[in-house]
Parts: C-alpha cells; structure tokens; sequence
C-alpha cells in the first residue's frame, strides 16, 4: 500500500468521526450483543461467491446462513477507534435480523498506521483456520473489547478462550499462516474501493464509516424487498447475493461509491475575502485547505505546502478554513488563538499564530496559549478573553459547516480549484492536480476571464451538497412534552432515550438552541427507548409521571436529572426515586405508576410510530417550519449546534 493510500485510510478511518452519532451506546458493545449463538448460525464451508463484485468465499470469516437474502461485507481493523465504535451497531443489527436473513462476512483491512492492528489481524486470521468462524467471532470480541493491549501474548490468550489449542495457534502464529490472507484482503478491498476502515458493502452497496443504525437498516430492509422478488421469480437463494451485489455495484450512485483518489469532480468551495490566505488573491489555482491545529496529519502536510507555495509563487493561492475536530479538545481554543491574532494583527498575524502553534502542536492548554499570545506580541487579556468566550466561534463553525456540507469531515482535507485532495498526500499528488488546473486556468484567461474572476468562473458549474434530508413524522401526541415558543416559528420533534450517551452529549447543543432561539422555536420531546437499553424502559416511566404531576416543567427537570446522572448508577430505581423526591413529586403515585407500568402503553407506542417514520436511532431531531408541523428537516446524532442553526434558520425563513 502506497504511503498516500495509508494516509487517505488513517483520515477516513475517523471520518463519520463523527459522526459522531448514532443510537447505539458503545458500552452495550459486544458485551451487550454477543455473537456467542449457535454452531449452525457460523457458515464455514467450501462455497465461493467469488464471481460477485464484492468477492467473499468460506475462506472468509462469516456469521449467518448462506442462503440469507442481504450480506453485509465488513472492512475493518482491529486498531481503529472508528471500527470500534461501529461493533455495536453491527451486534444490534445481527440481534434484529437473526441468521435467517442477515449473513456478515468479515474481511482484514488494516491499516499501515496502526501498527499493532497487522499482528492483530493474523491472529484472528490463525484462528479461524485452526478453529473456524465461531472461534474467529469470539476472538474478534475480545480483540475489540481490549484494542489498547493488542499483544502476542493476548492473542493466545484469546484463541485458548476462542476454544483452539494454544499450542497449536502459537506455532502456526509464529509461522505467520495467516498474513497470506490478510494481505489478500487488504488488496481485495483496495480492488474494490476501500480507502479507510469501517467499510461496509450491503449486497454491494457501499457505506463509510460508523454511521447510524437506521442507516444500515435502510438498506437492508431494501435489499430484504428485492431478493424476495428474485426469490419469487426462480432465482435459488445461494445464487441471491451474487445477483444482487452485481447488479447493485453497476448501479450505485457516484455519491455512494468509494471515493476515488483521480476524482476530477469540481465542487462549489465558496472563499470570502476576510479567510485568511498565502500567495496570489488572483492566482490560477486556489487551494482551500480544510485543518485544525492538534491534528498530527495537518502538521505532517505543512512541508508540502510550503513547497507548493515555494515552487508555484503567484500561480497559487491557499485559503485555510478551520475544521476543529470534536475528539481534538484543544483544537477549537488554538483556532480562537490564530483568529484572534488576524483580528489584532491581520493576515500576517494569523499566519505567525499558525505556525506557532502546529510547531507547539503537543502543548495547547490554556497557560500555553497565552505565552504564545505574549510571544506573537498580541494583548494577551483580549486573547483570553477571545478563548474563553469564543469571540470567533462564528465564523469557525460557518467553516465546519462547509466541510459538512462538502464531506470534508477528516482533517486535512483540501480542494484545489474545487477538486477534492484527502489527507497528507506527497507533494507530487497535488502536482498533478496543479498543473492540470492551471492549464485549465490559463484557457479561461485566454478566453477573456479577468484574474480576478478565474476562481468564481472555475466553480461556478461546481457540485453543491445534497438537500438535507426531509422526513414525515406526524402530529406528536397532545400528551408530548414540549419547551419553548407556544407560537413558534419552527418546531424540534427529539426523538431520543435515556440510556443512550449520545442523547446525552446532544443536551448541550440543545440547550444553546433554547438560548438563542427559545423564543422563536418549539421543542417536543417524542419517546424512543431502544430495545437494547434494558433501563431505558424505566427512566422513560419515570420521566412520563413527573409530566403527569407537574406537567411541562416536572417533565423537563425529571429529563435534565435523568441525563445528568446517567454516567453513575443513575438510571436504576433507587435513582429514579430520587430524582422524583428532589422534585417533590408525590411519591405514592410515582411508586405505583413505576409499579403498575402505567405510561408503558403510551412510550411503547410512541416508539413504534417513530420507527414507521424511519427513525430507529437516536438522537433523531426533525426540524419543521410552523407552515409544515409535522414535515421537516432530519437531523441524526449528537450534531454541533451549528447543524440545528443551519436547520433552524431555513425552517424559519420557509415559514415566513
């Protein structure tokens, strides 16, 4: 694998990043949702679906029957954090569909980055074959329940639990059996267009990242509908995924398809003349370089853009946007730092910050901060001031809001002349592109393009993001709890569950929505305990009775305690009970409705009608203008505020 590939795996690797956002608590994990079932539901054998675009045969790992109707083929490395986190809502799917009609195959896909994932790999590749698919599954929990302790020593361990002879796996491991396959994986999946880890092909329809249980579920409950029609029309049912998975790779969408890495697509990168930028501000080529400061890959590409700047000159122009990355706690207050050295001293001031912060990029906390501020020769109580408070928060997050518009999610992430670049790619990468784009440049000059039009005229025609996505969801019950505007200019339907830790991160930036929109907006809560969040049921009661004794405000201050102490033994009953006291609610009724199961009726039918509305995660928001109350804007997972802002604002102007 090239040094470029590595690179774009390690980006995409995070990217969903973040996602950030799904209804599955990852400390339900595979503990939550085993894959320990039974022998039969393990397809081993000699059968090949070898001539599908997603090849997989029984060489390769599996749970399922052969013969069920969708597939879904995992790219994955043990080491990732990304792949980590997408293992519960692979349990939660194995857990819905059972064996009959959803098979997994598993395939290695580790990343070059990663350097204890290779070994990894081989390990659970060793015991498949000395043990098969139900030892290679219970490796591959404990492999993922411990990816920080990835060691020879473990691996033994693992496979002795796994049920293979120690002795047995330690030899063949020594020997390295396993790597032959591994490395036959990784180039498969290259093949057919993996770029970072997770991966998934659903009947050979692509999907990236750790993304949402609904998501997968989507297409699934797809691919389910069009095998019963290949099934009905004669097609045998082993035959079905090689069917479905060529027909389904001919006709994926460019969207949907693994990004590649010649994509000559031009995308509509709009820069403002306040960004800040190096070189020519009428230069044939503009770079747009989405980054952030604690991102080690961001550090790494800066000799290569130096050196473009250093080996083009005026022909080039390079814009930075911020990108701060959520798992980066330190990213955004540097960002602060660097745009408030341009706010006192220009552009020249934000580049001094740049560079002194990626050169200081391990030492960011506050107290660094400010001797940076002292070194740059900035007022250091304006630049405290300007962290603390967020002064540029702004126009940072406009910026994020781009890259989520424009699937800019990893850092660094670059467009030249609109055309996407992923990750710390080698200088002669962005060459090509370069020269390519200036020589389109110079036939628009030639054509009569004034300089200082090239870049508009070049994006201009460019790809723009997608609409977002717009969902039914009905009248809430009159019963539903709600806060805000009684004549609201939009309206939040939240569908969410105690239990689950992104519903909780989302507090945050719904409370900022409350602030600055309290008076414009209209917030329902709608129930959606998930199946697998065993103390889900009981908060959701709990919740539901303070509404029933103190209405709109026991209900809100039942939620906010329910949340607050969900990290602590604070969903169980002693808990609830506790919560209902502080809030002097009467305890006699509140006992007997938890007792008698009193609201389950009403949360269980709430949660049924959400999943009629194609919500089976949480968070789930639908953002709706006055005008449309019940039809609006989807918004899933735990989002910054700036995705509501986006949202809101549209719902507002669309109900005017």
């Amino acid at each position: 694998m090239s040094k470029g590939s590595a690179i774009v795996g390690f980006i995409l690797c995070f990217l969903g990043g973040m996602m950030l956002m799904w209804g599955v608590d990852r400390s339900s994990g595979i503990g939550g949702h085993s894959t320990e079932v039974s022998a039969e539901e393990f397809a081993d054998g000699n059968w090949s679906d070898a001539q599908a675009a997603v090849p997989i045969t029984g060489k390769d790992p599996s749970w399922g029957s052969r013969t069920a109707p969708v597939t879904v083929v995992i790219y994955s490395d043990y080491e990732c954090p990304y792949c980590s986190k997408a293992e519960p809502t692979l349990a939660a799917l194995r857990e819905k569909y059972g064996p009959d009609k959803l098979r997994m195959v598993w395939k290695n896909f580790p990343l070059p980055m990663h350097r204890n994932a290779l070994p990894a790999h081989i390990a659970g590749q060793t015991i498949f074959e000395l043990g098969g698919s139900k030892a290679f599954w219970k490796f591959h929990d404990l492999a993922f329940q411990n990816n920080r302790n990835l060691t020879p020593e473990n691996f033994e361990s693992w496979a002795e639990q796994a049920g293979v002879d120690r002795a047995k796996f330690k030899a063949a491991f020594a020997e390295q059996k396993g790597k032959a396959k591994v490395d036959e994986d990784v180039a498969g999946g290259q093949k057919v267009g993996v770029r970072g880890t997770p991966a998934f092909f659903i009947n050979g329809i692509f999907i990236s990242g750790a993304r949402p249980q609904d998501a997968f579920e989507a297409e699934i409950d797809k691919q389910i509908a069009e095998a019963k029609k290949l099934t009905a029309a004669g097609t045998p049912p082993d035959q079905i995924y090689v069917k479905l998975t060529n027909q389904n790779k001919a006709k994926t969408p460019d969207a949907e398809k693994p990004p590649e890495e010649d994509d000559k697509t031009v995308w509509k990168v709009t820069v403002s003349k306040e960004e800040p930028f190096k070189g020519n501000a009428e230069a044939l080529v503009t770079i747009v370089e989405f980054s952030e400061f604690q991102c080690p890959f961001c550090s790494r590409v800066l000799p290569t853009v130096t050196k473009i700047i250093s080996d083009y000159g005026d022909k080039v122009r390079v814009v930075f946007k911020d990108n701060p990355l959520p798992f980066h706690q330190r990213a955004m207050p540097a960002s602060m730092l660097a745009h408030e050295a341009m706010a006192q001293k220009g552009t020249k001031g934000f580049w001094a910050a740049h560079d002194l912060l990626f050169e200081n990029q391990k030492e960011l906390e506050d107290d660094h901060l400010w001797k940076y501020a002292e070194k740059l020769g900035l007022d250091v109580e304006k630049v405290k001031n300007a962290v603390k408070n967020e002064a540029h928060k702004a126009k940072i997050e406009a910026n994020q809001e781009l890259a989520g518009d424009l699937n800019a999610s990893g850092t660094p992430h670059f467009f030249i002349n609109g055309r996407r670049l992923v990750g710390a790619q080698p200088f002669e990468k962005f060459k090509t592109i370069i020269d390519e784009e200036i020589t389109k440049a110079e036939g628009l000059l030639k054509k009569g393009v004034k300089k200082g039009d090239l870049y508009a005229e070049l994006i201009k025609d460019g790809k723009e993001p997608p609409p977002p996505e717009v969902k039914e969801v009905g009248a809430p019950p009159k019963e539903a709890p709600w806060k805000g505007a009684a004549a609201p200019k939009a309206i939040i339907h939240e569908f969410s569950d105690f239990e689950c830790p992104f519903c909780s991160r989302a507090n945050g930036a719904m409370k900022e929505v409350m602030e600055k929109y309290g008076t414009q907006v209209k917030v329902v809560w709608r129930d959606k305990p998930l199946p697998f969040h065993k103390s889900a049921p009981l908060a959701h009661q709990a919740a539901r009775e303070a509404y029933t004794q103190k209405s709109n405000d026991g209900f809100w201050k039942m939620h906010d305690l329910i949340f607050d102490g969900q990290k602590e033994p604070g969903l169980g009953r002693p808990a609830l009970e506790g919560h209902a006291e502080k809030l002097g609610l009467d305890m006699g009724k509140f006992k007997a409705a938890l007792d008698g199961e009193k609201h389950k009726t009403f949360i269980d039918a709430a949660a049924a009608e959400s999943d009629k509305f194609g919500i089976r995660g949480t968070p789930g928001f639908v953002i709706a203008s006055a005008k449309t109350p019940d039809k609006g804007y989807f918004l899933s997972g735990a989002q910054p505020f700036a995705k509501f802002k986006k949202l809101i604002d549209r719902a507002i102007k669309e109900g005017k």
